[in-house]
């Protein structure tokens, strides 16, 4: 928590918050990728039935 303030403190609020979601958003838009493909797959897979 006290790095977290630090580095607030040294380069500023919106650069922390901006890092911070983005480092938060990576898992979930590598799922979401995940998805797309997964999805994709079973639509080539139905469209060849």
């Amino acid at each position: 928590m006290e790095y977290l303030l630090q580095s607030m403190a040294n380069y500023g609020f919106p650069m922390v918050i901006a890092v911070f979601l983005l480092v938060r958003m990576d898992r979930r838009l590598a799922e979401l990728d995940s998805g797309i493909r997964d999805l994709t797959e079973a639509i080539k897979q139905k469209g060849s039935l």
